[in-house]
């Protein structure tokens, strides 16, 4: 049977009326060639959220917003319709997360499900909803008080630069000026010293050195010392030097007390005037010697007599007698 010209016309047209019903549907973000299961959630604001917006599962798209309209005009709560595809089956107890994904682009939905109900929802259920804090909300908490904080310093800084120009007049800052230039000046005579030192050291690196080496030998020695001083027995010594010691205490305490034969000859004047007149009586005795020989040694070579002795009138000596 051939098909006339009206037939294929007529079959065209309704071929393009469906087509357009289908790209008209999809443009709008609903596929007429699969089922969806619709829900409802209430959120207090909806900022950033659109028509067509994804929902997610774990990141995996499940379907789409289909729709966001108010519940009541007087309760101004917008109501967001979903459309998520009847092959995800998810818990009546399952929360519908408003997120941001990024800085670019809205916000979309993130259906958490509750593994511990086994009642599914149905379509036409209402969801519990919740917003998470996007990415730019926290930046924005967080910048914000940084902002007044600045705020309030720049106003602060404001301040105290026109304090800092009332109080700098042309004198002070002329002072300013000459404190920089002395400033500059001594720190030139530092660095002129520093070199003069470095200098210095270069110089008499060779002494510093030798100096150096002699200090480590000396420690060494002091070092060698200091382990004989251990090594020896100085409690011994030191406990002989106390015996030592009180003895001679003890011999200088009979000397002062007149015992003995040391302690004696210091304490008894009998003793000493004995050895004094007796010192005196030496003394005359050698100057007699001294002076008269013959009245003590009288040699004769040719057999003479000897003469008597005959003392001089001024003789001390043997008046004395």
């Amino acid at each position: 049977m051939k098909l006339t010209k009206e037939i294929k016309t007529a079959i065209l047209v309704i071929c393009s009326i469906l087509l357009f019903i289908w790209g008209y549907s999809f443009l709008k973000g609903t596929d007429i060639l699969t089922s969806y299961n619709t829900f409802y959630v209430e959120y207090n604001d909806v900022e950033g959220l659109a028509s067509s917006a994804p929902v997610t599962i774990n990141g995996l798209i499940i379907g789409k917003v289909k729709s966001i309209s108010f519940s009541d005009k007087n309760n101004w709560k917008p109501i967001v319709e979903l459309q998520i595809n009847n092959d995800y089956e998810i818990s009546k107890s399952s929360i519908a997360r408003l997120y941001e994904p990024g800085l670019i682009g809205g916000k979309q939905i993130q259906i958490v499900p509750n593994t511990n109900d086994a009642t599914l929802a149905k379509s036409g259920d209402i969801l519990k909803g919740d917003v998470k804090a996007g990415l730019t909300d926290l930046v924005s908490e967080r910048l914000t008080p940084l902002q007044e904080k600045i705020e309030r310093m720049m106003v602060s800084a404001d301040s105290l630069l026109i304090g800092l120009n009332e109080v700098l007049d042309e004198n002070t800052k002329a002072n300013l000026r000459n404190s920089v230039v002395k400033l500059n000046e001594v720190l030139t005579g530092f660095s002129e010293t520093s070199s003069s030192i470095n200098s210095m050291l270069a110089e008499n690196k060779a002494k510093i050195n030798s100096t150096t080496t002699n200090m480590e030998k000396t420690t060494a020695n002091f070092s060698k010392i200091s382990d004989s001083l251990a090594k020896a027995n100085i409690g011994e010594t030191v406990k002989k030097l106390e015996t030592t010691l009180a003895n001679v205490d003890k011999i200088m305490n009979e000397v002062q007390s007149g015992k003995g034969t040391m302690g004696k000859m210091f304490k008894d004047e009998t003793l000493y005037n004995n050895f004094s007149k007796s010192s005196k009586e030496l003394e005359l005795l050698l100057q007699d010697l001294r002076l008269n020989p013959t009245r003590y040694v009288n040699v004769s070579l040719f057999g003479k007599k000897n003469k008597p002795y005959i003392a001089p009138v001024n003789d001390t000596i043997s008046n004395k007698k």
